[in-house]
């Protein structure tokens, strides 16, 4: 695939997680998608940072952060425009209380201010102002927390608990949201539109899986004449995906999903060493490609180069969108 070249895919996508790994992804897509064709749907039980922030002072129910990834990731607008939704004020630069906000975050927030309070038309005048290709979507507008219930019987609260666990504890049973919110109308219409619906990458249980547990989801799924695609990470998460093969991630999405993936990618090239010395500092080792097992577990599976290692070891848009439509 050429970059530059818009418009290749002309087929409706809906792309489903948050982070950066997805925010990549949808980069590429941005690129290489037809006008109107994508929507991102974002998890919003995200609980920290800049969202936590604007969620605790101004009493707001949902997270900004993934959505304005989201946003950033479809934007067409001039760099400068992408630049103010991603920058991010320094914690001791003003005394003000902007330290460790967001731009994006603050600017959907007063969009959402000046629209009496509607996020979905707060993110409608965003769109506009970044010009995006498609749609982004919040998965639920109702707010909710992520829970994690551990191997010991305990239970983790909040998505922010569940992702900077930093040390050792007894692994992820299952997680689940409480209250369990709806599938907003926007979300469920481009699930059931679209061709091909993409999970991931993404941090499996904080990013991936809590966009499956919104009630009205996988319905919306099992009814879209869709592949469902998963691409599975490249490197493991201390805490939360501790020693897992690809089998046992694509496990956990079929699980969640209520049915096996139509197409799974799995990268089974190697990484340089001094990359993996960077992550193994964190307790992330390469995910190991299982491939036999993991054959079993979707309707074809998809192998091969799939990362780019500038400066972290991430998925190569170009490389994985090739894959998904190798004629475009």
């Amino acid at each position: 695939m050429v970059a530059g070249r818009v418009g290749r895919i002309g087929e409706p996508v809906a792309v489903m997680g948050g982070g950066t790994g997805t925010y990549a992804v949808v980069r590429g897509l941005r690129r290489a998608i037809g006008e109107g064709l994508l929507t991102s749907i974002h998890s919003t039980a995200d609980a920290g940072g800049s969202s936590r922030k604007l969620m605790d002072e101004y009493g707001l129910p949902l997270p900004m952060g993934d959505l304005r990834q989201g946003l950033v990731a479809q934007s067409r607008a001039r760099r400068l425009w992408r630049d103010l939704f991603a920058y991010r004020f320094a914690p001791s630069e003003f005394a003000t209380g902007l330290g460790g906000h967001s731009l994006g975050n603050l600017i959907l927030r007063a969009l959402e201010d000046l629209n009496g309070g509607d996020l979905l038309a707060a993110l409608d005048d965003a769109e506009a102002i970044l010009n995006t290709v498609g749609q982004v979507a919040p998965v639920a507008l109702a707010a909710t927390t992520l829970c994690a219930e551990l191997a010991d019987g305990s239970i983790l609260r909040g998505e922010d608990r569940i992702d900077q666990r930093g040390v050792p504890e007894p692994p992820i049973t299952r997680i689940y949201l409480e209250p369990v919110p709806t599938v907003t109308p926007r979300a469920r219409k481009a699930l059931e539109r679209a061709a091909r619906i993409i999970l991931g990458p993404g941090d499996l249980y904080t990013s991936i899986l809590p966009t499956l547990l919104v009630t009205g989801v996988t319905d919306a799924i099992a009814d879209a004449d869709a592949d469902v695609v998963y691409i599975v990470n490249l490197m493991t998460k201390r805490g939360e995906t501790d020693g897992y093969k690809a089998s046992d991630f694509v496990a956990q999405v079929g699980k969640y999903l209520g049915r096996e993936p139509d197409t799974v990618l799995v990268h089974t090239a190697g990484h340089r060493p001094e990359r993996l010395a960077q992550y193994a500092a964190d307790g992330a080792l390469p995910v190991a490609a299982d491939l036999e097992r993991t054959r079993t577990l979707c309707g074809r599976l998809l192998t091969g180069d799939f990362a780019t290692e500038q400066h972290f070891i991430r998925h190569d848009a170009d490389k994985v969108l090739a894959a998904l439509w190798p004629g475009a």
